[in-house]
């Protein structure tokens, strides 16, 4: 499997991640299983929680957002980005996090609005920052671990204050990388986890540990801590990437960010080829602040490409 086939994987994967948990939001565990239960194959996309069939969320909105910057801009243009996040605020997206929506409306500039939201309200650790993270994951993976743990801080430090969002997003990028170069991307986890903030490492250590399972979770799974340790659990538990986005949907929570971060795993470690026709075939992605585009299969995988290229000149 070649290094495309695994970067289109992780971009379309959490956005099928994102569009397929979409209906399930909140709600208990076990759901999609009882709809579609594994013996009948991996189900489909379906509608619900004002969502219509393979409709991405938020999640992939700023997603691509984050990408058309990395690609337009010819790498990590932060302020770019911070003001492609504001447009798609302003332009009334169907859902939005509290804590993005106030970073991205107090009227700060992009380097102190996030700290300033965090000083406030000193709670900032949630899966935002996760959730928008495989392009930028597969964008710079070619400039090795160091660059792209770095870049995924920076990234996150847009509107997450509290360090605990950059650390998790950090791992989460060389995850991906690992995963990009046909590695076990699993096995790599205790080097990612060195490579953090010690402030931070106990913490994760112990999400991503082999033994660890979602009921463990001290925090809802909206949380940056339990969001990727569930997303880790999932793919550590099964063999195919239907069986990972059934077992993250099953947790219930916070189903679409975690179930997309699972799918950039996933489709990094098994490849587009492993996604299912019947859930690529619906997904659309509408684009507030983005001219009223919706994107299709045909235009996630040629930003998947074009991301896999990495950094021009690198």
């Amino acid at each position: 499997m070649d290094r495309i086939e695994r970067a289109t994987g992780a971009v379309v994967g959490s956005a099928v991640g994102d569009a397929l948990g979409a209906p399930y939001e909140f709600g208990p565990a076990g759901v999609f299983s009882d709809r579609f239960p594994p013996a009948a194959g991996p189900g489909e996309m379906r509608a619900g929680g004002g969502w219509e069939p393979g409709e991405a969320t938020d999640d992939t909105q700023m997603a691509v957002h984050l990408a058309e910057s990395l690609l337009e801009r010819g790498g990590p243009d932060l302020p770019d980005v911070f003001a492609r996040f504001q447009r798609w605020a302003a332009d009334d997206p169907k859902d939005i996090g509290l804590q993005t929506e106030d970073v991205l409306t107090n009227g700060m500039p992009w380097d102190l609005a996030a700290g300033l939201h965090f000083q406030l309200n000193l709670r900032a650790a949630g899966n935002g920052s996760l959730m928008r993270a495989a392009p930028a994951a597969v964008y710079f993976a070619v400039e090795g671990q160091d660059a792209t743990m770095d870049a995924a801080r920076r990234i996150a430090a847009l509107t997450h204050g509290d360090r605990a969002a950059w650390e998790g997003t950090a791992v989460l990028h060389d995850l991906v990388r690992v995963a990009l170069a046909g590695a076990d991307p699993l096995a790599a986890l205790p080097a990612a986890i060195a490579r953090i903030d010690p402030e931070h490492r106990d913490r994760y250590a112990t999400v991503l540990a082999p033994d660890w399972h979602p009921d463990l979770a001290t925090e809802f799974n909206g949380a940056v801590w339990p969001c990727l340790g569930s997303a880790v659990w999932a793919l550590r538990t099964t063999s195919t990437f239907p069986d990972a986005l059934r077992a993250a949907i099953d947790l219930g929570g916070d189903t679409d960010t975690v179930a997309a971060v699972t799918g950039t795993l996933a489709g990094a470690r098994y490849g587009f080829a492993a996604i299912p026709p019947p859930w690529t075939g619906p997904l659309h992605v509408p684009l507030p602040g983005g001219g009223d585009r919706v994107l299709r299969l045909p235009q996630l995988l040629d930003l998947a490409v074009r991301l896999a290229a990495g950094r021009p000149g690198r």
